[in-house]
Parts: structure tokens; sequence; C-alpha cells
């Protein structure tokens, strides 16, 4: 199976108030059309961890490559193209501008991307709340929409560039338990069906545990690599 993603002894610090090293050589291979959960007890790593993957942070010792492309060491003009082209995003909060359609707010990658004209941008996000249930109500302003109407929007805005990968922080922790149902169905469809890589951190036990794969951090290393499901976690 091919990889989408690998590490090789990334390594962090944070300085305040004091050094103290928060990632501690983190060797990781993700395949394409995986849908991982990186999952741990908090403080231990696995949101800062994200973010170095998602190239978001650059201050790190080691290596990162996404797609064959070594992204350690480009300037932040390169890796902004790269996210934007590479990998979609799913919040906890879905950061979505609330004077915008539904269809707006999903456009606004693509129209970044620069790849499409408008027309073939609107098509395709329309396309993409299809998928996610929500096309009848593209038209409607984002703020008028539930918790979980606004996620799934949220989601076909991450897609609608046809990313690599989809990088979820706690993607599911403000909604729910219908509605996480909901968003995993999504997520797993994304992955078997259309073989997109999903790339999560989460709390939440039970949707971990019927993800494809577990790595499980304790203090700053992988002490899980996946592959197997694992004990009652601890939150």
């Amino acid at each position: 199976m091919d990889h989408v993603l690998r590490t090789h002894k990334i390594t962090k610090y944070f300085y305040d108030p004091e050094k103290f090293q928060v990632l501690k050589e983190i060797d990781l291979v993700v395949n394409k059309g995986e849908f991982l959960s990186l999952v741990g007890k908090s403080g231990c790593g696995k949101s800062t961890l994200l973010y170095v993957l998602s190239t978001m942070d650059t201050d790190y010792e080691g290596e990162l490559e996404i797609s064959g492309q070594r992204l350690t060491g480009k300037n932040q003009n390169a890796l902004a193209r790269f996210r934007n082209e590479h990998i979609g995003f799913v919040f906890q909060f879905h950061y979505l501008l609330p004077e915008f359609t539904a269809l707006q707010n999903v456009m606004i990658p693509a129209q970044k991307l620069g790849r499409y004209t408008r027309s073939e941008i609107e098509e395709r996000a329309y396309e993409k709340l299809k998928m996610l249930g929500m096309h009848e109500h593209a038209l409607k302003p984002s703020a008028k929409l539930s918790g979980g109407q606004q996620q799934r929007v949220a989601i076909a805005r991450g897609i609608i560039n046809d990313p690599d990968i989809i990088m979820g922080d706690e993607p599911t922790g403000n909604l729910d338990s219908y509605n996480t149902g909901l968003v995993f169905e999504i997520f797993q469809e994304l992955t078997h069906t259309y073989h997109q890589t999903i790339i999560a951190v989460t709390h939440d036990e039970a949707f971990a545990h019927k993800s494809d794969r577990i790595v499980e951090m304790s203090d700053g290393r992988i002490v899980h690599p996946g592959g197997v499901l694992l004990p009652k976690m601890q939150t």
C-alpha cells in the first residue's frame, strides 16, 4: 500500500516558561486511504503532532514528507500553497463565515487555489454538499444551520480541493452523539468509498475504536503504532 505521509524522528520543544520536550523522535507512516485516529491523554502531544503534520507548525527537528514531497525547510508561502492543494482541515469548531451561505463557505479554499473557474468551483462545492446530505441547505446562511449541519459544511469545505489528507482536530468534540455518529459515517465513507486519507485527533473512545487504525501517544512518544484495537483509553 502506498504511503501518503511519512515522518522521521520529529522532535519539538516548548520554551515557555522553560524548555520542555513535547515530541520525542516521532516516526510515523500513514497509508493512502487510511482512517487513522490519534489518541492519548491530554498533554501527551497529539494535537502538537497534528499541527506539525499539517505544516502549520514548522518549529521542529526531523523530517516531514507528504505526497512524496519533503516539506521540512520550505518557506511559509510554499507551505500555504501546499496545504491548500493537498490538506483539508476539520476542526472542533467549524469556523464558517456566518454571513456566507453554506455554498459560499465551501467554495473558499477552491477560490484560493485558483485552479477552476467560478462556475466550476460552484458546481464542485454543490457536489460536495450533496455528498454530505447538505445540498438542500446550500443557499442558507451558515449561521442559520444547526451545529451538526455546520460541521458537515465544514467537512465539505475541507474536501473541496480533493486533498491527499484530511486532518481533524477533535472533529466531533462539539457534537452530540447523533451528529458524532453522522460525522463518523461521513469519514468512513470518504475513506472506504473515495479512498480519502484521514488523520483525526480525538478523545472520543467510540469514534477512535471504529476507525481503521489507532495510534496512541504518551509523554511525547508513539507508544502504540496501531494495527489492532487497544484496550479502553484514558482521557
